[in-house]
Formats: structure tokens, sequence, C-alpha cells
């Protein structure tokens, strides 16, 4: 599987206001509910971010895409996750990447 960590920021950064954001392994998302416990066709997310205190402090969504604190952050976040579900130690089922593809 391949996320694409700054698409997974702009989603955190839109979710303000509204919700918490899951996000599954397939790189899908999804605005949810606080303490809500979403499954898809079964599966729970790999993890649910909190945006406010991850992105509000930034003026501009291009801060918050480019700032290696919060990519990094979030990569490792998805990795640990990725890890315990998958047993592995390093969540090597699952490759989390900065770059765009287009």
């Amino acid at each position: 599987m391949l996320l694409h960590t700054r698409a997974i920021i702009k989603a955190i950064w839109d979710a303000q206001g509204y919700g918490n954001l899951a996000v599954w392994a397939d790189g899908t998302t999804s605005v949810i509910a606080p303490g809500e416990s979403p499954e898809k066709d079964g599966t729970p997310p790999l993890a649910i971010f909190k945006p406010i205190p991850l992105v509000a402090r930034f003026p501009m969504l291009d801060f918050a895409i480019h700032d290696p604190d919060l990519l990094e952050r979030i990569e490792t976040t998805i990795r640990e996750q990725a890890a315990r579900s998958s047993g592995t130690e390093d969540g090597s089922a699952l490759t989390v990447t900065t770059k765009k593809v287009i």
C-alpha cells in the first residue's frame, strides 16, 4: 500500500471543525465524530487524527504540508499502526511517501 502524507495532511486540514480524520491502509480517509470507532468493510482505520492539535497552528495549508516535523509525525504514526496491525515490527506492509505521484 502507498499513502501520501501530504494528501493526509490536506485531509486533516479540511477536517478542522468537522471531526477527526480516520485513515485506512488503502489510503481512504473519512471525517468521523470524536469518540467514534469506524470500520470500513469490517476493518478499523490505521489511525485517527485530531486536526486542531496537529494543524491549527499553521496560518496556511502550505505551511502545514511542508512542515518536516508534521510530515514525520504523520508518517511515524501510520507506520507504527501498520506494524501493529500487520504483525511486523517495521511496518513494511505499508509505504508512506511525501512525494505526490501524478
